[in-house]
């Protein structure tokens, strides 16, 4: 069984920063990917950052040149910077993990953590 624990989120005005955290715990051989995506009420989950291997990164249009997406191996941990937050990146964000553990592939998410950026 993998764990992921994340941490970071809250209310923000428009223009400041804030970061997210997420932890995976658990007997986890290998990290092939984590990422981050987002959910705002009514929409569907969508994709903010992923990081493929140790530096492979991704990310979606919207938030390209104001987040930026980090892992720290050694502590199984993802993170996302986030600056200059708009209201539009209002939502419920969830930190994602693919790789190798004990019985098989993993995929698992963490319970999300919501961020609010108000005008």
């Amino acid at each position: 069984q993998v764990q992921l624990v994340e941490s970071g989120g809250g209310l923000v005005q428009a223009g400041g920063s804030l970061r997210l955290s997420c932890a995976a715990s658990g007997t986890i051989f290998s990290i092939n990917a984590m990422g981050w995506y987002r959910q705002a009420p009514g929409q569907r989950r969508e994709m903010v950052a992923v990081i493929i291997g140790g530096s492979s990164t991704n990310y979606a249009d919207s938030v390209k040149g104001r987040f930026t997406i980090s892992r720290d191996s050694a502590k199984n941990t993802v993170y996302l910077q986030m600056n200059s937050l708009e209201p539009e990146d209002t939502a419920v964000y969830y930190c994602n993990v693919v790789g190798w553990r004990i019985g098989g592939r993993f995929d698992d998410w963490g319970q999300g953590t919501q961020v609010t950026v108000s005008t």
